[in-house]
């Protein structure tokens, strides 16, 4: 199990924001308790289930332990987090989509 942060610094309110997932949705929220966030600042309804950082906090979680995600990890985990979100179920690594259909939209 690992938790996850890219590296996407969208700009927002004059900040840049990082999006941090995990493997599940229990390992999501434990770490960003962690990291003082707040569980009302979780994102459940956005497009997949994460928590928003800001580029400091992003340090902060890599320095505790969140891994660098780049694109195609944080894809197979948004889309996992998204099904346990749905069906209350965590799905096996078997179970997930193969590697080359993972650059497929968050929305499927």
């Amino acid at each position: 199990m690992a938790v996850y942060v890219d590296n996407e610094q969208i700009e927002w309110r004059g900040k840049h924001w990082c999006h941090l997932v995990a493997d599940t949705l229990d390992e999501l929220h434990a770490f960003a308790k962690r990291l003082g966030l707040k569980r009302a600042w979780f994102q459940a309804k956005a497009s997949y289930p994460h928590y928003d950082v800001t580029t400091t906090l992003r340090d902060r979680a890599m320095r505790i332990g969140a891994l660098d995600g780049d694109r195609r990890t944080i894809i197979r985990c948004a889309k996992a987090l998204k099904m346990e979100q749905k069906t209350g179920c965590v799905p096996k690594c078997e179970e997930q989509q193969p590697q080359r259909q993972l650059a497929m939209s968050f929305g499927e």
